[in-house]
């Protein structure tokens, strides 16, 4: 056993240590501007710098013309067809989507019905992890986070793998498929051991997956331990699958994956690297952080129907007086979007009807009130002339939260969708970019000392 009065002492020093990096490990502000260094990979007006090229995904957020950007409605492509013209055309003849999503995103092509059946009877047979894989490897040790319980299991999977380093397109798109197939597997398994042993549930439970549903059914079908749903939930769920499957190459993770790839590594530590991204709360951890927020305006604020009472009270959050002093509406703003995100507007009309049928409205109408007043507010306080719009993490905690889906569960729905655009974009990177290793440049801002031997440091 570790002698207690030991690690005091260890974190001691290490609190100390830390505080020279404090001190040493500071760049000032002015040299990014000297140097036109953009921190964050953004330019002075908060666009991305642009570090490649694809034809997977368009995320548009404004019109160019020369070198002036006009904001304009969000529009999010699919292999050059508008996401959502697709939705409408699932929605019409009540299917589920994200299947054929999948497709289309790894083939450049929607899939004729013979051959989104052979795809699905695909993913049905791959939904299989290897004998003995849960209780060897998912079962042991398990995480309170399910997102580094995800990572270990996807790095795991290497040892599984006899091609595990075999670069052709046909044994990457293999390892892909699988990973696609296996992950709603891996996150809820992850989920019912963390719950089983490290909380308060005292049933253990694992279903296994129906190879003719589809993932957004089987989501549900395996984290339920009667293992019922209703159409409205199952198709709730598909589409925030689909709306989350891909947004171009810029995003954290997604230009992860494709960093990693350039290297030449297998597909298990790209994706697992991905996942690390995914978890950071400024990227797919956002929806808790909205959620959390909400708990805290429902429990503040009597009257959710008093437009004054949450003006009043989204102030306070602003003026770090209220909620978690971040001075941030959580939901509200994009990195590109600024009049309008695509993916809360597809999304926010299914989220109504759900909270219809679960008795949940006045929580929506808050939401309604909270984008509106919060959108105002904002643009009051920035002062600036980028818009200000709600995205799509304004609406997907809640519609998981209707979902009774465990909060621990909510990222690590977002990369079973997610998996989809970062194998995509593997495979593109592999094929494309002629091999070449991304090796970006730093520049040193430090100074040059001269040497100073061992025996005469102080």
């Amino acid at each position: 056993m570790p002698d207690h009065r030991d690690l005091k002492k260890q974190k001691a020093q290490v609190k100390s240590l830390a505080a020279i990096c404090k001190r040493t490990d500071v760049i000032q502000p002015h040299l990014f501007v000297d140097y036109k260094v953009y921190r964050g990979l953004r330019d002075d007006k908060g666009r991305g710098v642009l570090t490649g090229l694809t034809e997977i995904s368009d995320v548009k957020g404004s019109i160019v013309k020369g070198d002036k950007f006009t904001p304009c409605e969000g529009e999010l492509y699919y292999r050059g067809y508008n996401v959502k013209d697709i939705v409408a055309d699932i929605f019409s003849t009540n299917r589920f989507g994200f299947e054929e999503i999948a497709y289309l995103l790894l083939f450049g092509r929607f899939p004729n019905a013979q051959a989104l059946a052979d795809f699905n009877e695909l993913l049905g047979k791959l939904r299989s992890l290897p004998n003995s894989f849960v209780r060897d490897v998912i079962m042991k040790q398990p995480s309170a986070d399910i997102m580094n319980a995800m990572a270990r299991s996807v790095l795991m999977l290497y040892s599984y793998d006899e091609k595990a380093d075999v670069m052709t397109t046909e044994n990457v798109l293999w390892q892909c498929l699988q990973l696609i197939a296996e992950f709603p597997q891996i996150a809820v398994y992850s989920y019912q051991t963390y719950a089983y042993y490290k909380s308060d549930k005292n049933s253990f439970f694992i279903h296994d997956p129906v190879p003719t549903m589809s993932t957004a059914e089987n989501l549900l079908h395996m984290l339920r331990l009667d293992c019922n749903y209703t159409e409205l939930e199952a198709h709730a769920l598909d589409l925030a699958l689909i709306v989350h499957a891909e947004h171009g190459g810029g995003n954290n993770s997604t230009f992860t994956t494709r960093l990693v790839s350039s290297t030449g590594t297998d597909t298990y530590s790209a994706v697992a690297a991905a996942l690390g991204s995914l978890k950071g709360p400024k990227h797919g951890g956002a929806n808790v952080k909205v959620c959390r927020m909400f708990d805290d305006i429902k429990e503040n604020v009597k009257d959710w129907n008093n437009d004054d009472e949450i003006r009043e009270y989204l102030i306070k959050i602003l003026d770090k007086k209220a909620f978690d002093q971040s001075v941030l509406i959580y939901g509200l703003g994009h990195a590109v979007y600024q009049i309008s995100d695509p993916r809360a507007e597809i999304f926010k009309e299914t989220v109504e009807k759900l909270s219809i049928e679960k008795n949940r409205w006045d929580e929506f109408n808050l939401h309604k009130k909270v984008e509106e007043i919060g959108k105002a507010l904002l643009a009051e306080r920035r002062k600036s002339d980028k818009g200000i719009c709600a995205n799509v993490d304004f609406y997907s905690g809640f519609c998981y939260e209707m979902l009774n889906l465990p909060v621990e569960l909510y990222t690590p729905i977002f990369a079973v969708a997610r998996i989809v655009g970062w194998s995509a974009h593997r495979i593109e990177e592999l094929i494309s970019t002629g091999g070449k290793i991304m090796r970006p440049a730093y520049k040193y801002v430090g100074r040059h000392y001269k040497y100073v031997p061992f025996d005469k440091r102080r």
